[in-house]
């Protein structure tokens, strides 16, 4: 892997799937200056080896931005960097490895997300990879990143976790999970992220509930948050509902390749179609954690 200089300052999304990142990113994207790259933790896989679509709708070889990025940053794709970078990850970016992250491989595998924020040659980027461990390999290995920590309530959460979703990239259905283990990963990716910002990293926390029901307030804050160069106006925002433009995120839910306006709405369906049952394991296995971000009993 070439070394390169860094400048490229990182926002990184972490938070459980399902918690409204994608919609988080694809809106801070719009910003001048940011780039959306989507979940640069499964570019490897499946942009360099299965070569699924970037958001822009292209094959990932046939991408003009990835192709560049790809040339910059390791003189082009190769399936040998990416089954490395694999291992790299395997070994190192575990959830179970968290209070000891610093494992002699993590300069290697830090570095070639470096080298991919870098090559981008944007001022800012945006890796929403979501995963609690590799924010604490980035911030460990004194990557420029802040954290935006997204919370959703966990039984809506949980309540999506278990629908049947195809993933646009092949029809095949997305990875499903019941409610005791949602919540258990809801748990943990959480308090990891807590915990990170308790050993002095820079994260701050959104939840999607109020980027619904406020859209312009809650990004003007969080631009605030980030320091974006000041707070610039939102054309791309009008009331609840949102313009997005062509990104070319690699992974993610299917809202990626959405180009042109979407209406916000708060969905708690949750609240008639999660099961009493359901609701009670997911109450328990979430709290205190639940009742820290405002979610209490009733929706929201």
């Amino acid at each position: 892997m070439t070394d390169r200089a860094i400048t490229t300052r990182v926002i990184y999304l972490g938070g459980l799937g399902r918690s409204g990142t994608t919609l988080l990113e694809r809106l801070l994207g719009e910003l001048p200056g940011v780039v959306a790259l989507g979940e640069v933790v499964h570019l490897w896989e499946r942009g360099v080896l299965a070569m699924e679509p970037c958001g822009c709708g292209e094959p990932f070889p046939a991408c003009a931005f990835w192709r560049q990025v790809g040339e910059r940053a390791f003189g082009g794709w190769a399936s040998v960097t990416a089954n490395r970078v694999l291992m790299l990850r395997r070994r190192v970016d575990r959830t179970r490895r968290i209070v000891r992250i610093a494992h002699r491989d993590l300069a290697e595998y830090v570095q070639a997300y470096r080298l991919v924020y870098a090559a981008t040659g944007a001022r800012v980027v945006i890796d929403s990879s979501k995963h609690a461990s590799l924010a604490w390999c980035l911030v460990t290995s004194g990557v420029d990143v802040h954290v935006v920590h997204v919370v959703r309530d966990p039984r809506a959460v949980a309540y999506s976790w278990g629908k049947t979703v195809a993933r646009p990239e092949d029809g095949q259905p997305m990875t499903r999970w019941g409610p005791a283990r949602t919540a258990l990963q809801w748990s943990a990716q959480n308090a990891a992220l807590e915990l990170l910002a308790r050993r002095g990293a820079r994260v701050t926390t959104v939840r999607y509930e109020d980027l619904l029901a406020a859209p312009e307030r809650t990004l003007t804050g969080l631009v605030r948050e980030l320091g974006l160069s000041g707070v610039p106006e939102l054309p791309f925002v009008d009331g609840h509902a949102v313009w997005l433009g062509p990104s070319h995120t690699v992974s993610g839910n299917p809202m990626r390749f959405h180009v042109g306006w979407v209406e916000l709405r708060r969905d708690d369906s949750w609240a008639t179609g999660l099961g009493d049952g359901d609701r009670r394991v997911v109450n328990a296995l979430t709290w205190p954690l639940r009742a820290r971000y405002g979610y209490g009993r009733a929706a929201g």
